[in-house]
């Protein structure tokens, strides 16, 4: 008796339902991607200059907590504070461990001031000279790293920004 099998799929078929099951994650992958809330820093001529992939504070409790007692923050991550009407903001660095750049945006999301450095743990107040209906802090130095300038232009990608309360 023999208890040998044999295959009637030829190596091709193998070789072409793997191509295709590699396809069907890489595709699921790019879908996750685009989903995934971020936001690019445009300059006035239409260079990017930087995607930053964000966590959203939309709500009055997530923006009173905002980055405060995180030890670290990856390169190109952030968090977008959002405000449902523009106004002259202020924020503080109390219980913030990290140095953090904040850029601050009108509601076009024309950005309109940087607060570079902000000290960790300092209660200072820190605000730019315009209204804004959005702030992104990211690390300390990032805006110099990335030439990130007044008059840059925040566009959002994977969510439309909007307040929730």
């Amino acid at each position: 008796m023999d208890h040998s099998r044999r295959s009637d799929r030829r190596p091709t078929d193998l070789l072409t339902a793997f191509i295709a099951a590699i396809l069907i994650v890489a595709a699921a992958a790019a879908a996750s991607c685009e989903s995934t809330p971020r936001v690019e820093l445009v300059s006035p001529d239409g260079q990017t200059n930087a995607t930053v992939r964000v966590e959203i504070a939309d709500t009055q409790s997530s923006r009173e907590v905002g980055l405060m007692f995180r030890s670290e923050l990856a390169e190109n991550a952030g968090m977008l504070f959002v405000f449902s009407e523009p106004s002259k903001l202020q924020f503080w660095m109390k219980n913030t461990e990290i140095p953090l750049d904040m850029i601050f945006a009108d509601s076009a999301g024309r950005v309109v001031g940087i607060v570079a450095d902000a000290e960790p743990y300092s209660e200072k107040l820190l605000s730019v000279d315009a209204p804004s209906a959005y702030v992104l802090e990211v690390n300390g130095g990032f805006c110099a790293r990335h030439g990130i300038k007044t008059g840059d232009t925040m566009v959002f990608a994977g969510f439309t920004p909007r307040s929730l309360d």
